[in-house]
């Protein structure tokens, strides 16, 4: 496993750079073999932005191919497709749609509250609330009760957020048809108004929807950072917006399951999928939600984050707290890269690791000439083609985050700020590249996670 996960870090390192090295050859070339000849400004910058739309365009026709085949398929390994449970199911009546929430919690005395009064404020409410408080030294247990939900008590577990889903999961699944619907959320999580009900209406218009996952919105506060992180969240739901609300990742914040979904994941572990046979969610995964996502779209699920199913959550106060965080994400999405290797359904997120990974070289290699260059020249010589590409730039952030309020848009509009602020992930990304490649262990991190998750959302 290590091996493997080495593997990953040096292929998505080294493609990286690569194609820095190739695009930075022809941006010097141009300068020393321009000698006596007029060399126009920036043009291996647009080359590169040519070949990325093109790359990007590549992608989206190659993943709607593979989408619509995996919707058609009738493998045996893609027990979830479409086309397949349609069939199963035509002429079947699951009956109602039901709603059974599983809240996994450890030491969440001080952030379950606000979740369980969210779900009691929802204009369609749960028909069953489960916590399973973990290994919980605090009134967690108590706190729950007051609230007349149920509780789990899992003692002992060794396998944290993961371990204590599975134990509930175990007990409740089997008695569970195709429309009793199964969320999984976090204490400290706000469910969006009508989450539930727009959850509850795809669910039952369409029988072959497999998981929804909601769309994330930062909690108000939190300064500068904080809106910076609430402008990343806006533009990612833009995104999926624009892709039709398919889901490359379901948000371990919250996200809905069929029945069908989870069992048919805890009977390829083992085989066709990584993990224990039988176990719902992968105990050695270190961000559980990419992995289910990559586990159910493997067997042919259909999932979706749709725009009525939001969700707020908590954001990281301190420049230390977002660094811990996207570090043990990037290691996450690393080593789930790792274990399922190159599929159908992950070439995707291979490409967008490439991708990352050769912006967050290019970024610091242009930023590292750009400074040499201020303390080279006696004179700064604003060029046209800067200035309107510029302006451009600007236009098209604040475009994408006018939804978040004139904060947001002052945020974009000033440039700067984003630009330190996606220099900072590109260094945590590379980071955790540097960190997978080499073998460094990502056990602390998991403990550190859950143990931090119920007063802080992930």
């Amino acid at each position: 496993m290590g091996r493997r996960r080495r593997t990953v870090g040096l292929v998505v390192l080294g493609g990286a750079v690569l194609a820095s090295t190739a695009l930075w050859a022809v941006a010097f070339s141009s300068v020393l073999g321009g000698a006596g000849a007029h060399v126009r400004p920036g043009w291996p910058v647009v080359l590169s932005v040519v070949l990325a739309v093109a790359v990007a365009a590549g992608v989206s026709v190659v993943e709607r191919a593979v989408t619509t085949g995996a919707r058609r398929s009738r493998r045996h390994r893609t027990p979830l497709a479409p086309r397949i449970v349609m069939e199963e199911t035509r002429g079947v009546y699951a009956g109602p749609v039901t709603i059974t929430v599983v809240i996994p919690a450890h030491n969440a005395e001080g952030s379950l509250s606000v979740t369980l009064d969210a779900l009691g404020a929802q204009s369609r409410q749960p028909d069953r609330v489960i916590v399973v408080a973990d290994n919980c030294v605090d009134d967690t247990v108590g706190l729950a009760r007051s609230h007349g939900v149920e509780v789990v008590e899992a003692f002992r577990s060794t396998h944290e957020k993961a371990g204590a889903l599975n134990r509930a999961l175990g007990g409740l699944l089997p008695g569970l048809g195709d429309n009793d619907l199964v969320m999984v959320t976090g204490a400290g999580t706000v469910l969006g108004d009508g989450f539930l009900e727009g959850a509850a209406r795809r669910m039952a218009d369409d029988r072959a929807l497999m998981a929804i996952g909601g769309l994330i919105a930062g909690e108000a506060g939190g300064g500068l950072l904080g809106q910076l992180q609430r402008n990343e969240l806006l533009r990612h739901a833009l995104d999926l917006r624009g892709q039709g609300a398919s889901a490359h990742v379901l948000t371990g914040t919250a996200s809905i399951f069929r029945p069908r979904a989870l069992r048919a994941v805890a009977a390829a572990r083992g085989t066709s999928l990584p993990g224990v046979p039988g176990d719902v969610f992968d105990t050695v995964a270190l961000t559980e939600d990419s992995e289910i996502t990559l586990a159910l779209r493997s067997l042919g699920a259909l999932v979706v984050s749709p725009a009525d199913c939001t969700v707020v959550t908590g954001l990281m106060p301190t420049w230390g707290a977002l660094w811990a965080q996207r570090l043990r994400t990037q290691h996450g999405a690393l080593e789930t890269l790792g274990e399922y290797g190159v599929r159908t359904h992950t070439w995707r997120h291979w490409t967008q690791q490439l991708g990352l990974s050769h912006g967050s070289l290019a970024a610091g290699a242009g930023l590292g000439l750009l400074a040499v260059t201020a303390l080279a020249v006696d004179s700064w010589v604003w060029l046209p083609f800067w200035l309107v590409l510029g302006a451009v730039l600007a236009l098209a952030r604040v475009a994408r985050v006018w939804r978040g309020g004139w904060r947001a848009r002052l945020v974009a509009v000033l440039l700067l700020p984003e630009l330190a602020y996606a220099t900072f992930l590109g260094a945590v990304h590379l980071k955790g590249i540097a960190d997978v490649t080499f073998g460094r262990s990502s056990r602390p991190e998991r403990l550190a996670a859950w143990r931090s998750s119920t007063s802080t959302a992930s």
